[in-house]
């Protein structure tokens, strides 16, 4: 079963804080020994190059200087320097070693890193980015992932990560959307929820802590009025905290409601603390709390943030630093520095710190990108990969009698590795942040020319030429917004230098020698990404003109995207014989990609967003009206197959009570094709009656289901009431689930309905504070 599987809230709980039960006494006989000196330090962060010389030893006479009351955090600690993970390791063990035999009361630091698409650090498997993985609809590679991660980070001596984003992102030119789940709060939250389960491990004593990011309503969703904020927007977060345990959370860099999230007690404060009971640590964005507005000292920064709840301040505590001053002068209470302190301290003993024999970090040999990783980073590549259109052109296939087939691969992402990685990936940030160009390829990136090459049939041949550049000039445009540290003319006036002469006259000769084109176009690091806006959402420089050459030749054209978003190809695409959607693939991306177009996988990816026809620039999703946006060229839950699928038999309950627990239903898939492939089959809800306060149509259920030719498999599914309910926020915060009729839908996508039936709930409404039950059970027989 490759669908989600969901147990109840109490199950749950239990199972993720059993091995992290509090001791309250603990925490308060800690605070209660430390000086103010040291609590303040529990609520800042550092770099830990800061503290060694350039023999790579410990400066000790740095330490004493520098954290001599100790040190709350280190900022993305394993991606500062190329460096291997055995001396990385040893680096943060004898930090630690130092803090816990050096400082007053020998509190060990969270050491913490990125993991979006697995550990940000040299060598590590680059995993493909969230937007094309949660195409993939398939929490269970999502969970085996991030395992995969946190066991290897855990080793390093990792105890926190930054990630994951969980943005549900509608804004179809945001630049950041790559690194979210795109568009619907429910997928978003699946996938988010297991993200969490994998990287935690169920016990914060032994895997890494993830951070629910950027909360709330970052990328599109802070503008959403009060009841798409909580339903929606909200719900990744709330499934992360309220199910797997997430004791982390990063405000992000916008406002809500006219204030910044990262001073905002309404979001910080009342709605995750006093709604949904969150009882763990706020951190701020990197320079988020330096970026206040109508603030000028230190002092007041720092007081409206931790007054606002936020108990840290990233990256180096530079407003943080001047909280007693803050406290000095009464803007800041001495109770609200507790809270902080103490919530800090807390995580820490959750991670298992602050026991008497923590595990900080492993003593054996550290490998990274192991073959079990690269597979793991493969599986997830091959069913994030959307075939979008297809004339029947693919799968490529050898001519009859023996002829070879002659292949032209061409265009700037045809034999790159920004082809292959996202960014927040180790080469991505160290090319943007820190400006480095060279030596970047670790671990192996499989680049598009050598998967096809290396699974290509004997009879077939393939030719090379770039082509065309991703641009001519510099598109990335310059712009105060997210990160300041990236506001920084040398860092955003750059191109990307592919190494290799595009020669246009070369591609076009050898495309009219060829039976077939594979043109690789799209994104790349410089043109998508965070701080990263360019000239419009259509294909970057001449690409699309590259492309309508190729076409003239007379040549069938297969258009294979890499990039973080959809980008606008109406137009284009009606020429194509056939379009691939592969956005950031990772490392075995190449081989991923190959296999697509030679058959050799069928593909099995839907869209996790509505994919654009125009270029917009406002939050757009399918269940803001149930009908398709005429702005959409591919609608949402959309991707086709090297197969067809039939769907029959969908039973429904006729009835259940309101205060009923869940209801049942089943339908049947059939694979009426000729090759064995994956269908995503998806369940919506859709009210019949716009006074039942319910999104035109939502889906609520998915399942993966793997036919053999001609085979049939029954997707049992179990709906929840409260899946049916809404928010509502009257005299106090509630969901409720009133009686009416309902239709339950399944279909290819949202747009492709193809079984449906009505039922009805029956009974008294019912409210409750909370959900206890947010997803569907599903099981494929």
């Amino acid at each position: 079963m490759k669908g989600i599987k969901m147990m109840c809230l109490a199950t749950l709980l239990a199972g993720c804080t059993a091995a992290v039960d509090d001791n309250g006494q603990q925490i308060d006989e800690l605070y209660g020994k430390m000086s103010q000196e040291e609590r303040i330090a529990q609520l800042r962060s550092m770099y830990m190059d800061e503290l060694f010389d350039d023999q790579g030893q410990l400066d000790t006479a740095k330490c004493r200087q520098l954290i001599p009351n100790g040190i709350g955090h280190f900022s993305q600690y394993a991606s500062q320097k190329p460096m291997d993970p055995n001396v990385l390791r040893d680096r943060v063990a004898a930090v630690q070693q130092w803090l816990m035999q050096n400082t007053p009361n020998g509190i060990p630091a969270l050491f913490h890193e990125e993991v979006l698409s697995g550990i940000n650090t040299r060598g590590a498997t680059i995993y493909p980015q969230q937007i094309g993985q949660a195409c993939s609809f398939n929490t269970e590679l999502a969970e085996l992932k991030t395992r995969q991660t946190s066991t290897a980070m855990r080793r390093m001596g990792g105890v926190l990560s930054l990630s994951p984003m969980v943005d549900v992102c509608r804004t179809p030119s945001f630049n950041r959307l790559e690194e979210s789940y795109g568009e619907d709060g429910y997928l978003s939250a699946a996938m988010g929820t297991a993200f969490v389960r994998g990287l935690q491990q169920g016990d914060l004593r032994k895997g890494v802590g993830a951070c629910s990011k950027h909360y709330l309503g970052y990328g599109g969703g802070g503008d959403a009025d009060e009841k798409q904020m909580m339903e929606d927007i909200l719900l990744p977060h709330e499934t992360m905290i309220r199910l797997a345990g997430s004791l982390a959370v990063m405000p992000g860099y916008h406002a809500v409601h006219g204030t910044s999230c990262a001073a905002n007690s309404e979001i910080l404060i009342d709605i995750l603390r006093g709604y949904l009971g969150f009882d763990g640590m706020v951190v701020s964005d990197y320079t988020a709390i330096d970026q206040l507005p109508n603030l000028t000292e230190t002092a007041q920064k720092a007081a409206a943030a931790i007054n606002g709840g936020c108990d840290v301040d990233f990256p180096h505590g530079a407003n943080y630093k001047y909280l007693q001053q803050a406290i000095d002068q009464g803007l800041v209470k001495p109770e609200v520095l507790e809270r902080a302190v103490k919530n800090v301290l807390r995580y820490k003993q959750r991670a298992g710190l602050l026991d008497a024999e923590p595990y900080l970090y492993a003593k054996e040999q550290i490998v990274l990108d192991t073959p079990e990783e690269r597979q793991t980073a493969y599986d997830i590549a091959a069913q994030s990969v959307v075939l979008l259109q297809n004339n029947g052109i693919l799968p490529l296939k050898a001519k009859p009698q023996g002829a070879k087939l002659n292949i032209l691969l061409t265009g700037p992402n045809a034999n790159s590795m920004w082809a292959m990685c996202g960014d927040y990936s180790f080469p991505a940030m160290s090319y943007f942040w820190k400006m480095v160009e060279n030596d970047l390829e670790h671990p192996h990136i499989v680049k598009l020319l050598e998967g096809m090459t290396d699974r290509k049939a004997d009879n077939m041949s393939i030719m090379y030429s770039r082509g065309c550049d991703w641009t001519e000039t510099i598109e990335t445009k310059y712009g105060k917004g997210g990160d300041e540290r990236a506001w920084d003319y040398d860092i955003l006036h750059r191109k990307v230098d592919a190494g290799e002469k595009a020669d246009k006259a070369e591609a076009l000769a050898m495309a009219r020698q060829s039976d077939v084109i594979v043109a690789a176009v799209g994104e790349n690091v410089m043109l998508c990404g965070e701080n990263r806006d360019r000239q419009g959402l259509r294909l970057p420089g001449r690409q699309e003109q590259f492309v309508n050459e190729l076409i003239a030749t007379g040549k069938p054209v297969v258009l294979v995207i890499f990039g973080g978003r959809a980008q606008v190809i109406s137009g284009l695409a009606e020429r194509c014989a056939a379009v691939i959607q592969a956005w950031y693939p990772g490392e075995e991306g190449g081989h991923a990609v190959a296999d697509i177009l030679y058959g050799r996988v069928s593909p099995s990816a839907k869209l996790s967003v509505s994919y654009p026809n125009t270029e917009v620039y406002e939050p757009m999703c399918y269940n803001y009206t149930g009908e398709q946006d005429k702005r959409v060229q591919w609608p949402f839950g959309f991707g086709l197959s090297y197969t067809t699928f039939e769907y029959n038999n969908l039973k429904v309950e006729s009835e259940a009570a309101t205060d009923a627990t869940a209801v049942s239903l089943s339908f049947e898939v059939k694979n009426t094709g000729q090759m064995a492939a994956d269908e995503i089959a998806q369940v919506y809800l859709s009210p019949t009656d716009d006074a039942q306060h319910l999104n035109p149509i939502q889906l609520q259920g998915f399942a993966r289901v793997s036919l053999k030719p001609g085979e049939t498999r029954t997707v049992r599914v179990k709906l929840y009431t409260e899946q049916f309910g809404y928010y509502s926020h009257q005299n106090q915060r509630q969901w409720n689930i009133s009686p009416g009729t309902f239709v339950v839908k399944v279909g290819a996508s949202f747009a492709d309905i193809r079984l449906q039936q009505r039922i009805t709930l029956k009974g008294k409404p019912v409210s409750k504070p909370l959900r206890e039950y947010y997803f569907s059970e599903s099981v494929v027989e």
